[in-house]
């Protein structure tokens, strides 16, 4: 099975990129690319621009990655209630590819960290609603509120049991599904 591990964010030292890779060493005997947005930096997507010049190749990259997956593993910063910028431009610049949907119905754990309470609430609340649009096929949620308390930065694991629980159940329940594993 091939994942793919997107934390929607372009931070450095983002708690969702440690998140989607923790997630990602639950599944056993996967092959797993961590994707950092950085490298798919493009100019903020204006419609001009793509008459001008089309869709930036980082965008056909980044989708080629997507349609390579068996399962997607993406896990989004909340910022100001919803995506970050920089996860919210490649999704605009792939979603201009013609004759595709972002995600092309690959199977998705959609997931949120945050320092706060909410866990993220308010992103994946978008994010729920909004991907089926886009070819998302979420087949899971997961959310870790206090990220600083429920994440051993050491270990690199979900200190909260608790939670590591509800994930792992999550991660079996999916790698169940027989067509994320025949693709």
């Amino acid at each position: 099975m091939k994942i793919l591990a997107i934390a929607g964010t372009n931070s450095e030292a983002s708690i969702n990129k440690q998140l989607v890779a923790y997630a990602s060493t639950i599944f056993e005997s996967a092959e797993v690319e961590v994707v950092d947005l950085n490298p798919f930096e493009m100019p903020i997507y204006k419609h001009e621009r793509e008459l001008a010049g089309g869709v930036p190749q980082e965008a056909k990259d980044f989708a080629a990655k997507i349609d390579a997956a068996n399962l997607l593993l993406v896990s989004l910063p909340e910022h100001n209630g919803t995506y970050s910028t920089a996860f919210k431009n490649v999704f605009d610049w792939v979603s201009r590819i013609k004759e595709r949907t972002v995600w092309n119905e690959v199977p998705m754990l959609l997931m949120s960290a945050a320092p706060g309470a909410r866990g993220g609430a308010g992103v994946l609340e978008a994010a729920t609603k909004r991907f089926p649009f886009h070819g998302g096929n979420i087949v899971e949620t997961f959310s870790l509120p206090f990220f600083n308390d429920n994440f051993d930065k050491a270990a690199q694991k979900i200190s909260n049991e608790e939670k590591d629980s509800e994930l792992r159940e999550k991660i079996k329940k999916i790698s169940a599904i027989e067509t994320i594993l025949e693709k």
